[in-house]
């Protein structure tokens, strides 16, 4: 196996040694190539700074949607020019097809080692599957392990299983790059064991400024009651998850705060195991919702098929268990429902960072936390202090600092149920806290916006807004041909009080009207369930 001369020199013609810059290799590639951010061409150089000062093994911390692919994709066209040999691994078919995708597209020439796709030994790069490759090349000997000089390890974070322990063990020589918007084990503990430096691209709210992410708005319930379920390497047991939390009820207040707060939007859920995956599947089907249900064992084209309907807008919410978490690049994707609880600080980034990538129309993403998961680890965009050390832990000092030494806690919004900073307004209905002089009960269940500024920007419903929504009201009940007074008492329900007037001129219901009555038939549906 050659050996690397010239670790993180930067790129140049193979013959002549003489380097370039990544902006000048794809220039020079034949197809169009995709420009690098300017963060992008900061990470290159650091990197390549890194393996010039003699460190061999980097990990690059990229938030989701950062582009890390393709960074990886020009380090190894710089590869390419030197005449050295890459392997890029991952443990995802979506991962292998994305980085090929990302190699064609900045002009390299490359092989595959995945079941289902042709060898090609001869060309100097590859990207395998671990499993794969493991297969067939460490457990077995149908194949010889390809060279390499670089070894890229995608999702980084699994770099301690053993498949990918021996994986670099069998490669001595070569320098190592892990790929991870999460560098912490499951129990949060650093790679400093694998890794000698980290190499960090802009933070989630740096991204989100600067408009390579959309900002997020996070509605979530009053945190479950986890008390007694075992911990076991970081996280909750599953076994002892799923009795707590796939029940009727709590599939139930799924449903319907989507109704209210996120139809319209194509969405993902993630949930404890199979059984509840399938249960919040079939609850959304019979409100009339276009839902679908991956987990591990569906097949590979079953798969493909859903997930093409989710993109092309014919499938409204995909549910999976543990499918979804990595290695899915859906920017059209804009609400998020966490149905499972987690203790991993690393799988919950993993989660949310699925609802964050721009896409044309796209303004933000909204996240509906069944699971009390932000209540445990923060807002999406919190500064995370990573770590390489392998007995210390990832941590997000500004949440570990809330509700102590004068910071404020998380609570709820009495008016709406929203989730704001204790002390502060409510930046979804206005609702402040000093000028409220009634205490108002929380309803059970009810979500609302996690807020963080200090200023109110919604508007109070005044008689204007009260009037077009009674109008609407009267539109559904003529529809459904309802009685009037199913109208009184649908806007006694919204507002607290009876409506001014008895009959009004008919509105064209808008989409949010509509949600709005679907959730409350689902809620009052839920109520006789339970009386039954």
């Amino acid at each position: 196996m050659p050996r690397r001369d010239r670790p993180g020199a930067l790129a140049g013609a193979a013959e002549a040694g003489d380097p370039v810059c990544a902006d000048d290799i794809l220039r020079n590639i034949t197809r169009p190539a995709p420009r690098l951010r300017p963060y992008q061409r900061k990470v290159v150089d650091r990197i390549n700074a890194q393996l010039e000062g003699g460190r061999r093994r980097i990990c690059v911390v990229a938030p989701t949607g950062s582009g890390k692919t393709i960074v990886a994709a020009v380090l190894i066209a710089e590869a390419v020019a030197r005449s050295e040999h890459v392997l890029f691994v991952a443990h995802r078919r979506e991962l292998i097809e994305q980085t090929s995708q990302k190699l064609h597209a900045v002009g390299v020439d490359h092989g595959i080692i995945q079941a289902g796709y042709p060898t090609r030994p001869g060309a100097s790069v590859q990207v395998a599957s671990i499993q794969t490759l493991h297969a067939r090349a460490l457990r077995s000997a149908k194949i010889e392990l390809p060279p390499a000089d670089l070894l890229f390890v995608d999702e980084a974070h699994h770099v301690r299983a053993r498949t990918y322990a021996g994986l670099i063990e069998a490669y001595p020589d070569a320098v190592v790059i892990g790929l991870t918007a999460t560098p912490c084990r499951g129990d949060g503990r650093g790679l400093g064991n694998i890794f000698q430096a980290l190499v960090e691209c802009p933070s989630v709210a740096k991204l989100t400024r600067d408009g390579y992410l959309v900002p997020v708005r996070i509605f979530a319930p009053v945190r479950p009651n986890l008390s007694g379920i075992r911990v076991e390497r970081g996280d909750y047991v599953e076994s002892q998850l799923v009795t707590r939390m796939n029940t009727d009820r709590l599939v139930g207040d799924i449903i319907e705060h989507w109704h209210r707060l996120g139809e319209g939007r194509r969405t993902v859920v993630f949930t404890v195991n199979v059984a509840h995956s399938l249960h919040i599947r079939n609850e959304f089907r019979r409100s009339g919702v276009l839902a679908e249900h991956i987990d591990g064992g569906t097949p590979i084209e079953e798969r493909k098929a859903i997930l093409a309907g989710f993109a092309a807008g014919n499938v409204d919410v995909v549910c999976n268990c543990a499918v979804l978490t990595e290695g899915w690049d859906r920017p059209e994707a804009s609400c998020l429902i966490m149905a499972r609880p987690t203790k991993s600080l690393g799988l919950y980034r993993q989660m949310v960072g699925r609802i964050l990538r721009p896409a044309p129309g796209k303004i933000d993403a909204v996240i509906l936390d069944h699971s009390g998961a932000v209540f445990e680890h923060g807002f999406p965009d919190d500064e995370v202090v990573w770590t390489l050390h392998k007995d210390r832990r990832a941590e997000n000092p500004t949440h570990a600092a809330r509700g102590h030494h004068h910071a404020p806690a998380l609570t709820t919004c009495p008016e709406c149920s929203a989730v704001r900073l204790e002390g502060w307004p409510c930046i979804l209905c206005g609702w402040h806290p000093i000028r409220k002089p009634r205490p108002v009960e929380v309803a059970d269940g009810e979500l609302g916006e996690v807020g963080r500024e200090r200023a109110a920007s919604a508007p109070q419903y005044g008689p204007p807004e009260r009037e077009r929504f009674h109008r609407q009201l009267a539109a559904i009940a003529r529809q459904r041909a309802y009685k009037s007074g199913w109208v009184a008492h649908k806007y006694r329900e919204k507002f607290g009080t009876w409506p001014p007037t008895r009959f009004v001129e008919p509105l064209e219901p808008t989409p949010e009207v509509r949600a709005w009555v679907r959730s409350r038939a689902i809620a009052y549906a839920k109520v006789l369930g339970a009386q039954r």
